[in-house]
């Protein structure tokens, strides 16, 4: 009993010291108390492991102390919710974060470093467990590298190439001078990443049992190296004009080594993040797919086809092959409500729980039904979305038309969803993920979990003058007269008697974004490649049935047409559909941030002008965009500096040899 203390006590210590990372120096081992008894047995060691995870945040967190800047440092969100409570991606965009202020995006630096310093410690010494067999050794080594390859990984999308430490254990009683090292190239890093996961695959399971899951799979271990090789592929890190206007002039200081290649475009690294991507679609188990796109079959409540699209001829088969036979809605809308069983949804590559995504759909609530009312969706959010029959706002068909005056006079009901009469034509005749993902004035809450009158079967406007208006609060109302609702269930209520919400989770890498990845990649290359990964080779090319019937599942899935040779015609008219659907398909999933970046477009997409409906009038003047009335705006900082975060600068003095990101101070 005592050992078992000991070891308990040692892991709740270990998880205490958040400061530590393998830079300092200062009660660096003080996880070591008794860290002998943690390596006295199989069940010990698997503990410790698992304990590691601990210190890496909910991935779910998006918008408040999180790792990453998120939906509010793009033009996904704008938000009037004050900076000093942690919304740090509205305090980057403000001109509010710095090398010396980094506030919540050092914990990634922080985190990720203990982490990678800990698993060390488990490489060392693993072999002191004696009860360990060879098969336990290899999947706890495989866990242990994954979760020390994650680490990295975040490293990496926050701060671009990384200092690398390999299987090093830093002792810690150096001098100061010795524990300086530079940065590893943007190359070395990206393979080093990907060559870890592809060893940490090895032993990694397919599957686990589900109270387990979470736990990282083969899977989640190959859609994590075909994410970054994607990215890797991509042209902030690939050649070109946005890698020379980005990092033409950065250097390591050490050699004079650039850290990333701005001078020669590689066509390969396409090849190699669509093999990768290929090998996840290939997966299967029991003869089956391993994932799929979630989806709901159709009943009474589905809505009917749209009429008239004749630009897929697969448009009217049933599902997979078109888009028929299932209920669109709710396909997207169930796997991220809650409505879903979280565990068993094909749809997720690695996903986890997240009680803060469940949390933070207070955020978008109504203020008279105890939310916050002001997580904003811009009107370029509103104006992306098709029209039903999959025709964009601005080539509106006479059958499904787009209209910026008046009010609709029927209600509708489908799905489950309930769409009032009296509605602004705006969002009348809009594709299902707008209804399952967007909240505008006029629209109908349900709130059903509540059994208080008054507090349920709500609809819900944005006026000024309406209890949900700006006259209301200085800070918890929209700005743009939009909230998100994509995370929110029928039944969540925040306010009455009995109210409660379901469990959300989130999708770290979901099925559909391994879909889109590989049309993408399919998209850039102009020969073919034969790309071995593992024991297993692929062919790629810009095979156009192969790309169609990718991006088509997408698409078919939320009851759109989809695309045709015409579409595909022209690679940069591809790039730009890709663009688009992504943004419709992660919306608030934290993968905007990085694909502007990526594409090296972040500066052209936040230098248009963030607008929305006129919160400041009643009824009759609400409906017309207009520019958010808030200095906020105009006090908008979009600067090259921020394609990358800044190393905290209290390690950056540390560190003679590593250099500091671009622009940012040092």
């Amino acid at each position: 009993m005592k050992k078992i203390s000991y070891v308990i006590l040692a892991l709740i210590l270990s998880a205490g010291f958040v400061s530590c990372n393998f830079l300092s120096i200062d009660d660096y081992f003080s996880d070591e108390i008794k860290i002998d008894e943690v390596f006295a047995n199989k069940r010990n060691v698997q503990a410790y492991i698992w304990g590691m995870t601990g210190d890496l945040r909910d991935e779910g967190s998006l918008y408040q102390n999180a790792d990453f800047p998120g939906p509010l440092a793009t033009d996904e969100a704008f938000t009037m919710y004050g900076t000093q409570h942690g919304y740090n991606g509205m305090r980057l965009v403000l001109g509010g974060i710095s090398a010396s202020s980094p506030y919540s995006f050092s914990n990634v630096w922080t985190t990720s470093y203990q982490c990678i310093r800990r698993a060390n410690t488990v490489f060392a010494r693993i072999d002191e467990a004696e009860d360990l067999t060879a098969q336990d050794r290899a999947e706890l080594l495989s866990l242990n590298r994954f979760i020390r390859a994650y680490a990295y990984y975040k490293l990496w999308l926050a701060y671009g190439p990384v200092i690398l430490v390999g299987d090093e254990e830093i002792p810690s009683n150096l001098n100061l001078a010795d524990y300086d090292r530079p940065r590893a190239t943007n190359e070395e890093t990206v393979e080093y990443i990907c060559s870890e996961l592809e060893e940490a695959a090895k032993y990694l399971p397919e599957t686990y049992p589900l109270m387990e899951f979470g736990r990282p799979t083969k899977g989640a271990a190959y859609g994590l190296i075909a994410r970054i090789r994607t990215y890797y592929a991509s042209p902030l890190w690939n050649g070109g004009e946005a890698a020379r206007r980005c990092f033409g002039n950065w250097y390591r200081r050490t050699d004079r080594i650039r850290y990333v290649n701005t001078d020669n475009y590689d066509e390969e690294r396409w090849a190699v993040a669509a093999a990768a991507c290929k090998r996840v679609m290939e997966m299967k188990r029991s003869g089956a797919p391993m994932y799929s796109l979630f989806t709901v079959q159709a009943d009474t409540q589905t809505p009917p086809m749209p009429e008239g699209v004749t630009s897929d001829p697969d448009f009217y088969e049933d599902y997979p092959v078109g888009a028929a036979g299932i209920d669109h809605f709710r396909s997207y809308s169930e796997q991220f409500n809650g409505e879903a069983v979280i565990p068993t949804n094909p749809e997720y590559v690695w996903g986890r729980k997240s009680s803060t995504i469940t949390v933070n759909t207070q955020m978008c609530f109504p203020l008279a039904f105890g939310g916050w009312n002001g997580m904003g969706l811009t009107q370029k959010i509103i104006d992306n979305y098709s029209m039903y029959d999959g025709r964009s706002i601005d080539n509106s068909s006479a059958e499904y038309p787009y209209s910026e005056t008046g009010f609709t006079t029927m209600q509708q009901n489908f799905s489950g969803y309930r769409l009032n009469a009296g509605v602004y034509n705006m969002y009348d005749n809009r594709e299902m993920r707008f209804y399952a993902c967007v909240g505008f004035s006029e629209r109908f809450w349900p709130m059903s979990s509540t059994t208080m009158s008054g507090k349920y079967n709500q609809t819900i406007t944005y006026y000024y003058d309406s209890p949900n208006g700006k006259q209301n609060s200085a800070t918890d109302y929209t700005p743009t007269g939009y909230v998100l609702v994509k995370y929110v269930h029928p039944n969540d209520a925040w306010d009455g008697d009995n109210a409660r919400r379901m469990d959300k989770g989130y999708p770290i890498i979901r099925y559909a974004d391994i879909l889109l990845m590989y049309a993408e990649c399919l998209n850039h290359l102009t020969k073919s490649y034969d790309i071995t990964l593992g024991d297993q080779t692929y062919a790629v090319s810009r095979d156009l049935t192969e790309m169609k019937n990718a991006f088509n599942l997408v698409r078919h899935r939320a009851g759109m047409p989809g695309i045709n040779n015409n579409d595909l015609a022209d690679e940069e008219t591809f790039q730009k559909i890709i663009e688009k659907e992504r943004m419709k398909e992660f919306l608030h999933e934290g993968q905007r941030y990085f694909d502007v970046r990526r594409w090296g477009i972040y500066e052209e997409t936040e230098n248009e002008t963030i607008m929305g409906m006129n919160v400041d009038g009643s009824k009759e003047n609400f409906y017309q965009r207009t520019v958010p009335n808030t200095s906020r705006i105009g006090a908008r900082l979009v600067h090259k500096k921020l394609y990358l975060l800044p190393i905290p600068l209290s390690e950056i003095r540390k560190l003679p040899s590593c250099d500091q990101n671009p622009g940012w101070e040092s």
